[in-house]
């Protein structure tokens, strides 16, 4: 094994890499991009997941089973931090994400083969939940420990560039997973995959397992760790010593708010609510959208590690805090652009119909509805629901107290009387917008892709080019960042240390995005309203990271004193 005084001189920065540490590269990305698979196929496929494990339950109980299912992927992942963190601080790097890709690779498996509602009951769903918690975890656990242990390999004035290769993971797993789902889709076709074809992307994930866990197991120890053990430094507490004292704790407060809060709101609108915007507001279908993004992300992903290799050369803080101030003054302008290239109709339409809801205030409620499970009764709040997803933009106006809801369109009214059928409303509606200049369904101006490499028409090249410019934005903000995190802890707990801010600006500040970002169009009926969101978070993160966050670039990790606060 190599030393650390090998691996930790500044010199080193000017040497090739060697072959260990491409070993080391390797093992920590193939898993990590494994287990990124893993967790995107449930996000990819939970409409038909719920039809085989939730729908044939009553509705107050199938509630429960989508929002514990929804919540556990992302809501959980810091508990894993905690958990795993403590852990790889305690035994060793590692061991623990030899612990970590093997938790994740078998609940995924057993997803592929666990039988659904119809066959064993409500057992069906209670194992998939705790499939999901058991991901999760170990999701939470596998990045820090992916990050401190190649930056651990990595020489002085080389961490950026190395661990880059890791922060490639995210993506590479989503683009495998959708080329995965899409392959299978279209052989199998759309009733035979809906009925047992999704299980086949949760079963090839046995050979994934099995490769990576293979070369993870060729491994030696993190030197700085082994290090550290051999002196009998390692800490004994490090969930006490990491958050227990405010020296440490302040530090991992900054890191959360200072950078990681808007990288992963900046990450997630790139990829995910880019996704959502494309298919739920758009209307882009399914198809397509995820080609669209696919492509964006195959061009994209490269300036990960060029963003990582620049920040070896002018730091962590100026490239990451950049991403998020550039990011978040061109959320808007982008979006609109995105909009009048992929459906011009519906953009003309926004423009020119002005939709007004008039209605008593007593009768509108709350629209927040994070996993689409809520069901709206008051005919305000169910006209609404239907214009949000409708993708209209309207005003709501105060009416008279008592007063029936009415909808207006063009000075066009339709009444929504309490009791009337919504599906009565919602004809009514549909034929005033399109009447108004609102597009049908499957309108021919809407982008469409007919094969994969369908992208050279300008229609289809512009979202593409558009969808790359908010993937070069996400390289920016999360390139740099997993060195930037190992770099501001000391080694005795910086597994722990570093994975819980992490695991909370992705999983819960980014994981809660799409979600979020939705109800705030439901609320306010502007299709554009959600990006305050992640602009609001940026911009917070550009001010903290700005006045609080230390340039660690040229610290030396392997010296204690050197990472102490």
């Amino acid at each position: 094994m190599a030393s650390s005084a090998a691996l930790g001189k500044a010199g080193d920065a000017a040497r090739p890499m060697t072959r260990e540490e491409r070993k080391v590269i390797l093992a920590s990305s193939l898993g990590t991009v494994f287990e990124w698979y893993d967790f995107y196929l449930y996000g990819s496929l939970a409409g038909i997941i719920g039809a085989q494990f939730f729908s044939s339950y009553p509705p107050a109980t199938r509630d429960i089973f989508a929002l514990l299912a929804f919540a556990a992927g992302f809501l959980v992942r810091p508990f894993g931090a905690l958990v795993f963190g403590r852990v790889g601080d305690i035994v060793g790097r590692k061991y623990t994400f030899l612990v970590t890709i093997l938790l994740m690779g078998l609940s995924t498996f057993i997803v592929g083969i666990l039988p659904n509602a119809a066959q064993i009951g409500i057992a069906a769903p209670i194992i998939l939940i705790i499939l999901r918690l058991a991901q999760g975890l170990a999701l939470g656990g596998e990045y820090g420990g992916a990050a401190t242990y190649v930056a651990e390999h990595a020489p002085q004035g080389r961490r950026g560039f190395y661990t880059s290769w890791i922060q490639t993971t995210a993506t590479l797993g989503l683009f495998l997973s959708l080329i995965v789902i899409l392959t299978v889709r279209t052989i199998t076709g759309e009733a035979a995959f809906a009925e047992w074809g999704w299980r086949i992307p949760f079963l090839v994930s046995v050979l994934l397992l099995g490769i990576s866990l293979w070369i993870r197991l060729q491994l030696n120890e993190s030197p700085a760790f082994q290090r550290m053990k051999e002196e009998g430094k390692t800490s004994k507490a490090p969930l006490t010593e990491a958050f227990g004292q405010w020296r440490n704790a302040k530090i991992a407060l900054i890191a959360l708010l200072g950078l990681v809060a808007g990288q992963g709101v900046v990450w997630y609108t790139g990829q995910f609510y880019a996704l959502f915007f494309l298919q739920s507001i758009l209307k882009v279908d399914g198809y397509t959208a995820n080609l669209l993004i696919a492509w964006a992300l195959l061009l994209g992903t490269g300036f990960f590690v060029v963003f990582g290799w620049l920040s070896d050369k002018i730091g962590r803080k100026p490239i990451i805090l950049a991403g998020c101030l550039i990011a978040a003054l061109s959320f808007f302008p982008v979006f609109k652009q995105i909009t009048t290239l992929a459906n011009p109709a519906l953009e003309k339409a926004i423009e020119n119909v002005k939709v007004t809801v008039v209605a008593d205030p007593a009768q509108c409620g709350s629209l927040f509805n994070p996993v689409g499970t809520r069901v709206f009764s008051a005919p305000c709040d169910l006209a609404r629901d239907y214009l949000a997803k409708s993708s209209v933009r309207y005003n709501t106006e105060a009416g008279p107290a008592g007063q029936p809801t009415v909808v207006r369109i063009n000075g066009t009214e339709v009444p929504f009387a309490a009791g009337a059928p919504a599906a009565e409303f919602n004809k009514a509606a549909t034929a005033a917008l399109q009447a108004a200049g609102y597009p049908k369904a499957g309108d021919a101006q809407v982008v469409k892709m007919s094969n994969p490499f369908d992208i050279f028409r300008p229609q289809v090249a512009g979202v593409i080019g558009l969808l790359f410019v908010l993937v070069l934005f996400v390289t920016m903000v999360y390139g740099p960042i997993a060195a930037a995190l190992v770099e501001l802890f000391p080694t005795r707990i910086r597994y722990t240390s570093m994975s819980l801010p992490y695991h909370i600006g992705n999983g819960w500040f980014g994981g809660l995005l799409p979600a979020t970002a939705f109800a705030m169009v439901a609320q306010t009926g502007d299709i554009y309203y959600g990006l305050w969101y992640p602009i609001v978070i940026a911009l917070m993160t550009f001010v903290l990271g700005l006045l609080l966050v230390p340039e660690t670039k040229d610290r030396d990790i392997f010296d204690e004193r050197d990472t102490a606060h």
